[in-house]
């Protein structure tokens, strides 16, 4: 009998996918925090695990090996972010301080999703092995 990955996972293993995606797009923010006019982004994780958890309920099989195949996108959720502080002159929506903070709670979030896959992988295998 074949293991289904998506049935065991679930929607946990696009939680991992969703936060790298969200580190990119902060660490641009920060990589260009002196570029003028540029505006700070962000992906708004609900709505991307949101998209995520609509494709996994309604995910297209391939029947034929002449037929497209379906992947999955995380650009869902991607927008700019409203600046919380007054425009310098440039045009730059950048706060490099909250730009910093929320890379480290996304770090740290996607850390937790990790984990989180590690024990459902531990839990699969022990149900392979057996106790």
């Amino acid at each position: 009998m074949a293991i289904s990955f998506d049935k065991a996972l679930g929607i946990a293993q696009h939680t991992v996918g969703i936060r790298s995606k969200r580190a990119e797009i902060i660490a641009s923010n920060i990589v260009n925090a002196d570029t003028p006019h540029y505006k700070a982004r962000d992906l708004d994780f609900a709505s991307a695990l949101r998209g995520a958890k609509s494709e996994l309920t309604s995910s297209m099989a391939r029947t034929h090996e002449k037929h497209f195949s379906v992947t999955s996108t995380i650009d869902d959720g991607v927008a700019f972010r409203v600046p919380n502080q007054p425009d310098t002159g440039d045009g730059n929506t950048v706060d490099v301080q909250v730009e910093r903070n929320l890379y480290m709670q996304n770090a740290l979030e996607y850390q937790s999703s990790l984990q989180f896959l590690g024990g459902k992988f531990k839990g699969l295998k022990l149900a392979i092995k057996g106790a």
